[in-house]
Order: C-alpha cells, then sequence, then structure tokens
C-alpha cells in the first residue's frame, strides 16, 4: 500500500453535515464519546480509510484474532428539522509520523468535504498530570463566532497557554485554511487512564451545543469506575507528597491530544 486507501461501504447523502472527529488520544476522551453517541443513536458505518501513514502493526482481539489499523466513518442523520446530519470519524490509530498526520487530515478533509461538510468538531482531552475532582471541558474554535457559542455551553476557553496536539488540532488549522469553521472541545483528564467521567461531561457540553439530548446512563458505569481509579490515585499521591514532604506547584503542565 503506498496511498491512502477509503473504502466507500454505502453511498450517503447530505445535507450540510457536521463533521466530528474523535480519533485516539488523552484519556481516550473523544473516542469514548464519539463511540457512546455512535451507539446511542445506532450510526451506521459508511467508509473506512487505510493508510501507509497509520503505525506498521496490528491489534490481537481477546480470541486471537488481529485487526488492522483503521479509521471508520459513521453517519448519523437528521430526526427531525431541529436537528443536523453528522459525520463521525473514530478508529484505532491517528497517523505516526507528523507528515502522515498532515496528510491524512488533508486527505480525510477532501474526503468530507466531498459530502458537503464545512464545519468541524474535534473531540479530545486535555491532561492535567494529576487527579481532579470534576473534569471541566475546555475549548478552542477557529473564529471569534464560534468562540462565543462556546461561551454560551459554559465551556471555559483554552486561552494560550499551550497547543492541541495531533488529530484534534490539525483538523481545525487545515479546516480554517479552508475556510471551514470549528471548535476542539476537550474534557479534562489526569491522563493516565481511559476517563469516562470526562467522557460524560464532554457529552454533556455536546448535547447543548447540537441542540438534542444526549442520555448517558450506559456511561455511568464506567464514569463510577473512573472515580474510584482517581481516589485511589489521590490517595497514592498524598502519600507519596507525604513520603517526599512536598507540594504540588501552582504551574501544571497540561497535555492535548
Amino acid at each position: 500500500m503506498k496511498t491512502s486507501h477509503f473504502n466507500v461501504i454505502e453511498e450517503v447523502s447530505f445535507d450540510n453535515p457536521l463533521f466530528i472527529e474523535a480519533l485516539p488520544g488523552i484519556g481516550h476522551v473523544g473516542k469514548l464519546a464519539a463511540d457512546h453517541i455512535i451507539e446511542e443513536f445506532n450510526g451506521v458505518k459508511f467508509a473506512e480509510l487505510y493508510s501507509p501513514y497509520f503505525p506498521p502493526q496490528v491489534f490481537v482481539d481477546e480470541d486471537g484474532i488481529v485487526e488492522n489499523m483503521i479509521n471508520e466513518f459513521y453517519y448519523l442523520k437528521a430526526r427531525n428539522d431541529e436537528e443536523r446530519d453528522f459525520i463521525i470519524l473514530v478508529g484505532n490509530t491517528q497517523g505516526l509520523s507528523p507528515e502522515g498526520q498532515y496528510d491524512l487530515c488533508g486527505e480525510i478533509l477532501d474526503f468530507v468535504e466531498g459530502y458537503g461538510a464545512k464545519e468541524i468538531f474535534t473531540l479530545g482531552g486535555l491532561a492535567t498530570g494529576h487527579p481532579i475532582e470534576e473534569s471541566k471541558v475546555f475549548g478552542a474554535a477557529t473564529d471569534i463566532e464560534t468562540i462565543e457559542v462556546l461561551k454560551e455551553a459554559n465551556i471555559t476557553i483554552r486561552s494560550a497557554d499551550g497547543g492541541i496536539v495531533g488529530a484534534s488540532g490539525l483538523f481545525l488549522g487545515l479546516g480554517k485554511l479552508r475556510n471551514m469553521k470549528g471548535a476542539c472541545l476537550m474534557g479534562e483528564t489526569p491522563g493516565y487512564f481511559i476517563d469516562a467521567e470526562a467522557a460524560e461531561a464532554l457529552i454533556n457540553k455536546l448535547s447543548i451545543l447540537l441542540g438534542m439530548e444526549i442520555n448517558t446512563d450506559k456511561l455511568d458505569e464506567r464514569a463510577e469506575e473512573t472515580k474510584k481509579m482517581i481516589s485511589k490515585a489521590q490517595q497514592l499521591e498524598q502519600e507519596m507528597m507525604g513520603k517526599k514532604n512536598i507540594g504540588q506547584g501552582e504551574d501544571d503542565l497540561r497535555y492535548i491530544g
């Protein structure tokens, strides 16, 4: 395989669809949120992407069956006049190299633009590096009008104290060059485990922005498991701090993906 390959499974027409990207990243926050939405609303897979820019490996499932590196495109059709069509990108990998990230994001934008997408939401995690009591949702956008929309949803605007690494940032940056508007939503997470609580916080904000009710009952159990993990991590951190007799600094390095 010398070039990326889009395998279109079903021909679909859309009415001004919103493109939502949620590839794996920190805490799998965005991916977990998108997977939940796809399951909750019976999303339909209509295309797959295979690329030499993906890592040279396969996954092996519980039965010993190999799974290829893949990106998958799902659609949700508007159920009424107040909703809109969605194209949701999920998968088990991002591009491996900086060159691969740029080329893949460009190819994917070409693909979704072909279906009429003019607006992008990217979903990810914002890592604190330490346990947190409650996950906030941070946002950044391509334009001031979208920033105001995020503020109305009580999303904390991420100011100039860090970048957005990987596909979640590149889709917005490259999309902006194409006059596509969009926003990145980031669920705050410690960053060292799959964070269902942060994903639930992200979904609650998405529900406001998209004007549709998204039930999160199925995420509650995983969120409770997350809280227990955070509690244990906090206890360990306090014990370590006590032994070393040091405190946390005022400034925390945060990473996004």
